[in-house]
Parts: C-alpha cells; structure tokens; sequence
C-alpha cells in the first residue's frame, strides 16, 4: 500500500511538471485578456491622460499640441525583456506654432502627424508617459520593434 501511495505521488508530481508550462501560460493569457479588456474600458482616460502629458513635453520644438484624433485600431504586444504588456493605438496628432518660435512661418505646420501612443500595463494598471511614435501606424510600430516586442493576437 505504501508504494502504491508514493507511485500515485511521483506520477502526480511528474504530470504537475509536465503541465506546468501550460498552465502557466493559461493563466498570462487569462490575465492578458482582462488587461486588454480593461484597456478598452479605460481607453477614453487613457487618451486624454496621454494627451495632457505629451503636449507638456514641448516636443516637437515650437509646436503646441493641439488636438488629437483618435483611430482604430490598436495593437498589443509583449516587451521580450521586460514582460510588460504594450498597447500601441493609433491618433492623428494636429499641431499649431508657437507664437515667436522657430516654426511659426513654417506651412507644414498645420499638418496633420500620424502617431502610435504608447501605453504600458503594469500592475493591474494602465499608464502612458505621453510617448507618440510618429510616422507609424501602430501594426507598422510592433513590426519595426519586433526585436523588443512580441505581438500579441486579440
């Protein structure tokens, strides 16, 4: 009876083991999904939050932010070095000049300037540090960082 015992044990441990891997990644793509939902609940906060704190950047030199249009769609993707979760969402960033600066008498001013924001998952939370990158859609933002990021299906 003993050995019967210690046998049904090592089995058990030895399928633990086996399955591990998988329910450790059941269990991150569970927690992936409620954080992308949360984003999606949390998104009209987390635009105007991003808003408020790239425009007190001063980037780009000269130029006042001053409207952002807000597109479909966004990508998700995995820092590989950090874990983070990485949610890269698509905005039309407009723009005026300074009065007296630099850029004043410059036409493409006005131009409207396709963006990904940035925003980061940590902690059960989402934050952005108002980090824009231009000229990049956010599906063209995950593939030219796919050496940091792993994207993420939804």
């Amino acid at each position: 009876m003993f050995y019967w015992i210690v046998g049904s044990l090592v089995l058990l441990l030895v399928i633990m083991l086996i399955k591990a891997p998988a329910f450790v990644e059941w269990i991150r793509s569970k927690e992936t999904q409620r954080a992308i939902d949360l984003f999606r609940v949390r998104r009209e906060v987390l635009e105007a939050k991003f808003f408020e704190l790239a425009a007190a950047q001063g980037k780009p030199r000269g130029l006042r932010w001053t409207e952002c249009d807000w597109k479909d769609p966004v990508y998700f993707a995995r820092d590989r070095n950090t874990n983070l979760l990485t949610a890269f969402s698509s905005v039309e960033i407009h723009f005026e000049a300074i009065e007296g600066g630099d850029m004043e008498d410059i036409a493409a001013v006005g131009d409207i300037r396709d963006a990904s924001a940035v925003f980061h998952y940590q902690d059960g939370v989402w934050g952005t540090g108002g980090k824009a990158l231009f000229n990049m859609s956010p599906d063209i933002a995950v593939e030219k960082l796919t050496a940091q990021y792993e994207p993420i299906e939804t």
